[in-house]
C-alpha cells in the first residue's frame, strides 16, 4: 500500500480524525502527540495507561496541551470491567447488580458519580453502558455486564445510566448495537451469529437502544455480530443495513457511531483491520476504535492510509469520510460545553457500596450465624474473558481478611478443584467463591465435593446467579467488583 504524506490536507486529517487508537505507557508517546497535531482527534485509554487518578489527570492534560478538544475515551463500565481501578477492583457494582436492585435513581446516581470521577481526571467519553439484554445465560462475554434478561428493565436502566453519566459532562457510548446478549461466542475470539427474526430484534434487542437514544446518548458502539435477519453477509459493524438504515434512518439516531475494537478476531480474523475499517466507515461508522491490543503508530498509519486510499480509488465516498470526521468534532464540541455546564457535584464515595449491599441476595437453609474465626476462601476461578481481563482482582478474600484477620485463600480450577481446596482448607470453615457456576461444569462438581465433605461451606456466586443456591449460606452478589466482595464479606462476618 502506498504511504501518504502526513501533511495537513483535508483528506488525511479526516482519515486521522475518525480513528480512536490506544497506546502503551502512562504518559503519551511522541508519536501520539505528533498525530494529534496532524488531525487525530480521539485517544482510547485502557488499564495499562492508568496508575493513579493524579497520573491519569497528568496524562489527559498532556494530551490536551497538544490538542485542547481531544476526545479521551475509556472502557469504564464499573463492576467487572474497570480501567480506573484495574489493579484493585471497582468501587462501583456493574450493571447486573444495578438491575437486581432495580432502582433507576440509584443507577442514575452511580453513573453520575462514575462520570464525575472520569471528568475530574480529564476523560470525556465512556464506552458504556452495555444495553445488551442478556437473554442467553450462557453468554461468555456479556453476563453480569448486562442489567439483566428482562427487556424493559434493561431499557429503563440504560436510559438512567446515560442520563447520569452525561449529567457529569461525560459522553455515554451505548453498546453493543444492535445487541450482543443472545450470543454464545465471544466476538473477541470469533464472529458470533444471532439467528432470530426481526420481530424479536425489534421487541427485545432494540428496545434498550431506543431508550438510550431517547435519553440523548451521544455515542453508540456497534457489535461485531452477524444477524442474518438484518444482513446475511456482513457483521453489524460493517453493515450499511444495520448502521445506516436501521440505526440512522429507522431509529432516528444522529450521534456518533463508534465501532467495537477492530483488532477483535470477529473483524481482524475475517476482514483484517484495514479492510474492516474502510468497510465500517462506508457502512456508516464515524469512529474506528482500535488499540485494545494494537497500540502503536504503525497501526494508525496503516489505517489512515487505508482510508485515504479507499477515497482515492472511489471505494469510500469522500463525503462519507468527511461526515464521519465532522461527527467526531461535533462530539468534541459537545463534551467541552457539557463539562462547562455540568452541575457541580459533591463526591459520593459510598454510592457504589450502597448499591452493592442492596444487590445482595442471600439464601440460607436455617438461620445463619456470622463467622467469628478466620475462614479459608476457596476461589473457584474460571478464565476471565478479554473484556474483563485477568489483571483485575476479584473475590472477597481481601475484604474478609480485613474483617477477620487470618483469613487465608487459594485459587482452584479443573476437575480436581474440590479435592485440592478441601486439602488446602484443613479444619477451617470454607467459603467457596464461584463465578458463573452454570457455565463451567467443573465448578458444580467442585462444590459437590466441598459440600459433601463440609456441609457448612458458604457459597458466594459473583457471576450470574443461574445455578440453584446451596450451602449453609448462599450469597449472590451479581458481579465481582471489589464493593460486591466487601458487601458479601460484611454478611459473612456479621458486620
Amino acid at each position: 500500500m502506498t504511504t501518504f504524506a502526513s501533511g495537513t490536507d483535508t483528506l488525511t486529517r479526516d482519515a486521522l480524525t475518525v480513528l480512536q487508537p490506544g497506546f502503551t505507557g502512562t504518559t503519551a508517546p511522541d508519536w501520539l502527540l505528533r498525530r494529534l497535531g496532524e488531525g487525530l482527534a480521539s485517544v482510547g485509554l485502557f488499564g495499562r495507561n492508568i496508575a493513579t487518578p493524579e497520573q491519569l489527570s497528568a496524562l489527559t492534560a498532556q494530551l490536551r496541551a497538544e490538542r485542547d478538544d481531544v476526545l479521551v475515551a475509556i472502557d469504564e463500565e464499573g463492576g467487572d470491567v474497570t480501567r480506573l481501578e484495574v489493579r484493585t477492583g471497582s468501587s462501583f457494582p456493574g450493571n447486573n447488580a444495578l438491575g437486581a436492585v432495580d432502582d433507576v435513581e440509584l443507577t442514575r446516581d452511580v453513573a453520575a458519580e462514575l462520570g464525575r470521577r472520569l471528568g475530574s481526571c480529564g476523560v470525556n467519553l465512556n464506552w458504556a453502558p452495555s444495553a445488551d439484554v442478556n437473554s442467553n445465560p450462557s453468554n461468555p462475554v456479556i453476563g453480569v455486564r448486562s442489567f439483566g434478561a428482562d427487556t424493559d428493565l434493561v431499557a429503563r436502566h440504560t436510559a438512567a445510566y446515560v442520563q447520569g453519566l452525561q449529567s457529569a459532562g461525560v459522553a455515554a457510548c451505548t453498546k453493543h448495537f444492535p445487541g450482543h446478549g443472545d450470543t454464545a461466542v465471544d466476538s473477541h475470539h470469533a464472529l458470533p451469529r444471532i439467528d432470530v427474526d426481526t420481530s424479536v430484534l425489534q421487541s427485545r434487542e432494540l428496545a434498550p437502544f431506543r431508550a438510550a437514544i431517547a435519553a440523548g446518548t451521544r455515542a453508540v458502539m456497534s457489535a461485531h455480530i452477524l444477524i442474518p435477519a438484518l444482513d446475511r453477509d456482513r457483521p453489524a459493524t460493517l453493515s450499511p443495513r444495520v448502521l445506516t438504515e436501521l440505526l440512522r434512518s429507522e431509529l432516528g439516531y444522529d450521534g456518533l457511531i463508534v465501532t467495537d475494537g477492530m483488532e477483535m478476531q470477529a473483524i481482524a480474523g475475517t476482514y483484517g483491520i484495514e479492510r474492516g475499517s474502510v468497510l465500517a466507515v462506508a457502512a456508516g461508522a464515524d469512529a474506528i476504535c482500535v488499540g485494545g491490543g494494537l497500540a502503536d503508530d504503525e497501526t494508525v498509519r496503516r489505517l489512515r492510509d487505508a482510508l485515504v486510499s479507499a477515497v482515492r480509488t472511489g471505494e469510500l465516498p469522500e463525503e462519507r469520510l468527511a461526515e464521519a470526521a465532522e461527527r467526531v468534532r461535533a462530539l468534541a464540541r459537545w463534551t467541552a460545553a457539557a463539562a462547562a455546564a455540568a452541575t457541580e457535584r459533591s463526591p459520593d464515595t459510598e454510592v457504589g457500596l450502597r448499591a452493592a449491599r442492596r444487590a445482595l441476595r442471600t439464601t440460607a437453609a436455617e438461620p445463619f450465624t456470622p463467622l467469628t474465626e478466620p475462614p479459608y476462601v476457596a476461589a473457584l476461578t474460571p478464565v476471565a474473558n478479554i473484556a474483563v481481563g485477568d489483571e483485575t482482582p476479584w473475590g472477597l478474600a481481601a475484604e474478609l481478611f480485613r474483617l477477620l484477620p487470618g483469613t487465608e485463600t487459594g485459587s482452584f480450577a479443573g476437575e480436581n478443584a474440590g479435592r485440592t481446596a478441601l486439602a488446602a482448607a484443613g479444619p477451617r470453615r470454607i467459603v467457596a467463591v464461584v463465578r458463573d457456576e452454570h457455565r463451567h461444569p467443573w465448578m458444580p462438581a467442585a462444590l459437590d465435593t466441598l459440600l459433601s465433605a463440609r456441609p457448612d461451606t458458604i457459597v458466594v456466586e459473583m457471576g450470574l446467579p443461574q445455578a440453584t443456591p446451596r450451602g449453609a449460606l448462599h450469597i449472590a452478589t451479581h458481579g465481582a467488583a471489589r464493593v460486591c466482595g466487601r458487601a458479601a464479606a460484611e454478611v459473612i462476618a456479621g458486620v
